[in-house]
């Protein structure tokens, strides 16, 4: 009995394990692989926020910084690749077409000199 609890006890930590790699330690090694990517693939004329909260443009890249300039006096000053949070807009991405509306029906404006009486004899159909 007591081979048979110690068998019990290691697949119970076996399947623990395996439960925290794929729960918590593949999800956060996929997101860390993501934004490695996004910040490799940096270029100049995107939009970026820094982990510190400050919004640029970026101007130049260089292996392990960025020169981002900011502000409407074109400050520009150069920063380490890793402080990027996000990409705000790219250069190279068109903007996503919003999608229309289907327009509402509008109904007819009046002319300025026309009396209602004279707008609804313009837009009644005729009868013969």
């Amino acid at each position: 009995m007591g081979n048979n609890q110690l068998v019990g006890n290691i697949v119970m930590l076996v399947v623990i394990f395996f439960a925290f790699y794929f729960f918590l330690i593949r999800p956060q090694k996929k997101k860390d692989k993501q934004i490695q990517n996004m910040r490799n693939g940096l270029q100049v004329g995107d939009e970026v926020v820094t982990i510190g909260g400050i919004c640029g443009k970026i101007v130049k890249t260089k292996p392990d910084t960025i020169i981002i300039q900011v502000g409407a006096d074109r400050v520009k000053f150069e920063m380490m690749r890793w402080a990027v949070s996000t990409v705000t807009s790219t250069k190279n991405t068109a903007p996503a077409k919003e999608e229309e509306e289907p327009k509402k029906a509008m109904p007819k404006r009046l002319k300025k000199s026309e009396t209602p009486e004279e707008a609804a004899e313009t837009t009644a159909p005729e009868e013969k």
